[in-house]
């Protein structure tokens, strides 16, 4: 996919008309400090721009948010692959500064498929007036902060330069492809790319033979689409998933105003949730606790959809290694349940002893294991029986047997955390990038500052909660906005993160992850811990601690003035 950029007459025009209101673009600050062209930039207009560009406005600010897509929606601008949908029900998968907002935009699924969720947040741009901040098609190649003055230099990749006091990051943790480094890739004659890059003018796969390398979330809401008209699908699988049902359903006019009239604890369960999500848990029970016969009744009347089984069942499924087994088993038996042959089962279905439930991200079906019953459908076991060797010109070889195709599709995943921030060199104090400072440990503070990045944020950077999206994106825009409505008010130029603040950070981040159970690194081999990739080792990328208390821990950081932080004026 290729983005174009706007020639930089066209940046600078626009540049100068933001809100319809500024004869000009200089910024607040003080008179001996070069005139900055923005305060704030942002980089991203999915649900970190909008929301950003909400809070920041509120203290005045002018800010810019790019983004080299072509229309607003972060991830749900890239990922057109058939299926793409939300696994978080649609109603608090949503912004929720505006009740208006709230109340005037009307789901038509449980689950929100792509076009939707764009939808939506289109919605929310026009009707808060956020086009004039937003500038699209601009690709972000370089940023460095400018050290002798306190100030941040972006460059596009037209070459126009553009500086601001603050540089923020609405990226997204899972926004950069992981291309798998496969031989043979730049052979094959047909087409072949991520499944985050489907291509935008649309791609006929009818009656074509399509092999899918990758068996994760993606390709479980992919395969049952494309398989419906696809000659042939191959689906290529490293690790099995654990699968929850989705039971997709329409939104009813009396679920919708049970909602709606519900709003406020709605977002009252999202804040306060471990997961962020609006969940009624924990419910005060243990699996262990619990006779075999009551467990199984109550696994079995909450098998009803969504993540909330895992959430509204038992308290200690994610804490203690015999509860989890306990939930796996059962998922297990489902999943069987809809496996016609005993040997596909096998290889589709996982178990405690391969890893435990939630070390990956389980993914919600939409009909993926019935897909495999299709005659046109194949499977294929890449880590036990067939490794795959190389791609050809006509399609896959494995150790065993050689694939033709006429599409291939990259279902690989993404550099989930950091990935986004390490693709353009970002550059701090003495010109070093947070890629060479990520080399080993990627540190943070709280997930939202980093040291030796001064005046920088980061939404839902490396070390945050592994949580529902929207409400942890919202939680960070409010600290960053209260953070920076503090330097203004104060007159303050510069902050620093203290070096001290991120390796507190950071040991208490991983003293509660090896209170899990993803710490078993025999078994737990998880793109959350950025397993996945070969250019740097395996590490500790999520908070555990839950997003409630994390959410707390930010609330409190603001509340005493961010000691975390040292603030400086410029002299």
């Amino acid at each position: 996919m290729t983005d174009t950029n706007r020639g930089t007459g066209e940046l600078l025009e626009s540049a100068m008309t933001i809100d319809n209101a500024d004869a000009s673009v200089a910024t607040k600050n003080r008179e001996d400090l070069p005139t900055l062209d923005y305060d704030a930039i942002v980089i991203g207009a999915g649900f970190a721009g909008l929301a950003l560009i909400h809070y920041l406005r509120k203290l005045d600010l002018n800010v810019r948010v790019f983004d080299r897509a072509s229309d607003v929606g972060g991830t749900w601008a890239w990922n057109h692959y058939p299926g793409a949908a939300t696994d978080s029900e649609s109603y608090y998968y949503c912004l929720t500064f505006s009740p208006e907002l709230l109340q005037e935009w009307s789901w038509t699924h449980r689950y929100p498929g792509r076009k939707e969720t764009q939808s939506y947040m289109r919605f929310v741009a026009d009707k808060c007036d956020m086009w004039p901040y937003i500038q699209l098609n601009t690709e972000i190649v370089d940023a460095q902060y400018m050290e002798e003055r306190g100030y941040w230099q972006v460059t596009t990749g037209d070459g126009s330069i553009f500086t601001c006091k603050y540089f923020i990051s609405g990226m997204g943790m899972i926004s950069e492809p992981m291309i798998p480094k496969i031989a043979g890739m730049d052979k094959f004659k047909g087409p072949i790319f991520h499944s985050s890059r489907w291509p935008t003018e649309g791609l006929d796969y009818a009656g074509k033979k399509v092999g899918i390398i990758g068996a994760g979330a993606t390709t479980v809401q992919m395969l049952p689409v494309v398989a419906e008209t696809a000659g042939s699908v191959t689906v290529f699988q490293r690790t099995p998933n654990y699968i929850l049902p989705a039971m997709q359903k329409l939104m009813t006019p009396e679920w919708e105003k049970e909602i709606k009239s519900n709003y406020d604890g709605i977002i009252s369960k999202c804040r306060n949730h471990v997961f962020g999500m609006a969940f009624d848990s924990p419910v005060g029970r243990n699996a262990i606790d619990t006779p075999a016969d009551e467990r199984e009744r109550i696994f079995e009347e909450n098998w009803t959809g969504s993540f909330r089984w895992v959430f509204e069942t038992f308290d200690d499924l994610l804490a203690t290694p015999e509860a989890n087994r306990m939930a796996g088993d059962f998922i297990g038996k489902k999943m069987k349940a809809r496996i016609k042959d005993p040997a596909l089962a096998k290889l589709l279905v996982p178990n405690f002893d391969d890893y435990p439930l939630f070390a990956k991200r389980p993914p919600l079906d939409h009909g993926y294991l019935e897909a495999f019953s299709r005659d046109n459908v194949r499977l294929v076991d890449i880590k036990n029986q067939e490794p795959l060797v190389e791609i050809t010109e006509t399609g896959v070889r494995t150790t065993e047997n050689e694939f033709e195709f006429d599409i291939i599709v990259l279902a690989t995943g993404f550099k989930a955390y950091t990935g986004a921030l390490e693709a353009f060199p970002i550059r701090g104090v003495s010109g070093q990038t947070l890629s060479h400072k990520w080399q080993v440990q990627s540190s943070s503070i709280m997930g939202v500052c980093v040291t030796g990045f001064p005046n920088m944020f980061v939404v839902t950077g490396p070390q945050a909660p592994f949580a529902n999206l929207p409400t942890s994106i919202e939680q960070n825009a409010m600290w960053i906005s209260r953070c920076i409505d503090k330097m203004e008010r104060e007159g303050l130029d510069v902050f620093e993160p203290q070096a001290a603040a991120e390796a507190e950070w950071t040991t208490a981040t991983s003293n509660i992850h090896e209170q899990t159970l993803m710490a078993d690194g025999d078994k737990v081999n998880s793109w959350m811990m950025g397993a996945n990739r070969d250019d740097k080792g395996a590490r500790v990328l999520i908070y555990f601690g839950g997003a409630n208390a994390y959410y707390d821990a930010l609330d409190q950081s603001a509340d005493e003035g961010f000691p975390q932080l040292t603030f400086k004026k410029l002299s």
